[in-house]
């Protein structure tokens, strides 16, 4: 048996950045009361651990009101315009953890709107980046998901658009929105703001899965980023199998196998991925 594994796979540099910083103020701040506005990443085993530790989450905007003082550390997904504004009313240290390509969307769709364009956001609307992005662009502003949301999204001929997507999304499935969005409207403004970690990740999983006999994506199931690479892996190898951590993996099934490709989602503990395949060899 062959294991081939992502490069890519693994933390990208805004989920490490954010996560150091969760770790940083636990060393400096031992005593004083932690929070994350949100699990710092989707990832059950690393919020678990920060948990040990003393790292409350703050779920959402309720249980913000519950909490006046202490650290509070704005996850990379970033929050909305109004709950930063709450945020910096309160007797609260704030830690900024935004991933600098979110924030980054976030001085566009503010710009973009204050300019009078109406901004399409491209994502799950129900994720916490997208949430957060629409928060920065006003009210003239939507997100849609897929080819359905697009086509039955009334803009008008003449009217100025702007079209950001969320991180991580599908770079193939992005070009294909803005193709249909752009015959539309005459003014369309388009932005491509999926991450460079992003499209080589997918690029990257994309080209191993077809060479593979087997593949392994590692994350946790809230994860969208993993979702992705999933469903990229899975068109191109049927025998894909999405699992959060070893356990969740038969390895019987990979014993007539000869080659099993490995990536993980932005998310993922490196000693996760390690783990599984570790394992993975041990079977060969």
């Amino acid at each position: 048996m062959r294991v081939v594994r992502a490069k890519t796979a693994g933390f990208c540099p805004g989920v490490k950045r954010a996560v150091e910083m969760v770790y940083e103020q636990v060393r400096k701040n031992g005593g004083t009361k932690i929070y994350t506005y949100g699990p710092i990443i989707h990832n059950e085993e690393v919020v678990k651990d920060l948990r040990s530790k003393g790292v409350l989450v703050i779920e959402d905007e309720e249980g913000l009101d519950r909490v006046d003082e202490g650290i509070i550390v704005i996850r990379s997904h970033g929050v909305e315009r109004r709950i930063y504004e709450k945020l910096k009313s309160k007797d609260l240290t704030i830690v900024d953890a935004t991933c600098r390509f979110v924030k980054r969307i976030h001085d566009i769709v503010r710009e973009e709107s204050e300019s009078g364009r109406f901004i399409l956001i491209i994502g799950n609307p129900g994720h916490p980046e997208v949430i957060g992005i629409r928060g920065w662009a006003g009210e003239r502003s939507a997100v849609v998901q897929n080819v359905e949301d697009v086509e039955n999204f009334p803009i008008n001929r003449g009217e100025k658009v702007c079209v950001v997507s969320q991180t991580t999304f599908n770079y193939n499935k992005f070009k294909d929105l803005v193709e249909i969005i752009s015959k539309k409207s005459y003014d369309v403004n388009v932005v491509n703001t999926i991450c460079n970690a992003t499209k080589e990740r997918q690029a990257e999983a994309l080209d191993i899965a077809r060479h593979a006999d087997a593949m392994i994506v590692i994350g946790d199931k809230h994860s969208s980023n993993t979702q992705k690479l999933y469903e990229i892996c899975e068109r191109e190898c049927k025998a894909t199998y999405y699992i959060q951590t070893l356990d969740d993996l038969n390895l019987n099934q990979l014993r007539s196998v000869e080659t099993v490709g490995i990536t993980a989602g932005a998310s993922t503990p490196n000693n996760i991925i390690e783990e599984v395949q570790n394992n993975v060899r041990i079977i060969i």
